[in-house]
């Protein structure tokens, strides 16, 4: 693994207060809650995302769930920061041309390499405020109900999330379910409100994703 992606990674996952206190350095984690590590966030300004093409609801409650999807995007080996600014990119002009919709349907995209972008816009703040949420797109009969996170690949046939983003969906999750007050129960995958493959072999991991995220913010 390159260099720059060990040490975020380190800063990122490291549940230890003292590890978090220690850093200055704007945007790393840091133990914004006593339940949960706070993760680095791309915001939509951070990789330019093109603006919306109307209004965004914002809902003022919180959602009650999490729904976990993969973008059918190409398995890059690329695991830079770049690339999951260009994946973000990819997902916001696809829902956008596309699609026609308003936004980039997730509120939150987690690359290969382990980078976490803001997917529509208005969701990191609400998330980081805690009270209430966006109105996203990206799970029929859900979107007013849960937070959508998408990870970037295509997970059919068996292929294997990489460490790197397996470890920051965790610690994502985590924070989202500290600030919401979600238990770890309630994280969930888009099939299981509809006829999709979506998220792949993320589906047979909720088992596994449910108990590290619980473990997560009891450390």
């Amino acid at each position: 693994m390159h260099p720059e992606n060990t040490l975020r990674r380190r800063l990122l996952l490291a549940g230890a207060a003292g590890l978090a206190a220690a850093t200055a350095v704007p945007g790393t984690a840091h133990a914004r809650d006593a339940e949960a590590v706070e993760p680095d966030i791309d915001s939509t300004g951070t990789w330019d995302a093109r603006p919306p093409q109307g209004t965004i609801g914002v809902l003022q409650y919180r959602p009650s769930r999490i729904v976990i999807h993969h973008t059918v995007s190409a398995n890059t080996s690329d695991f830079s920061r770049a690339q999951a600014h260009a994946h973000a990119h990819w997902v916001q002009d696809l829902h956008l041309d596309k699609n026609n919709w308003v936004d980039t349907g997730y509120h939150f995209l987690v690359s290969r390499g382990g980078w976490i972008t803001e997917g529509r816009h208005g969701s990191l703040q609400a998330l980081v405020g805690g009270r209430n949420f966006v109105l996203g797109s990206h799970t029929s009969g859900q979107n007013s109900q849960a937070i959508g996170i998408a990870c970037e690949g295509a997970y059919h046939a068996g292929a294997v999330p990489p460490g790197a983003q397996w470890d920051v969906l965790v610690t994502l999750c985590a924070y989202v379910c500290a600030r919401y007050g979600i238990p770890s129960a309630q994280l969930y995958g888009h099939k299981d409100y509809g006829g999709t493959l979506c998220p792949g072999v993320y589906h047979d991991m909720l088992p596994r994703l449910r108990e590290e995220v619980a473990t997560a913010r009891a450390a």
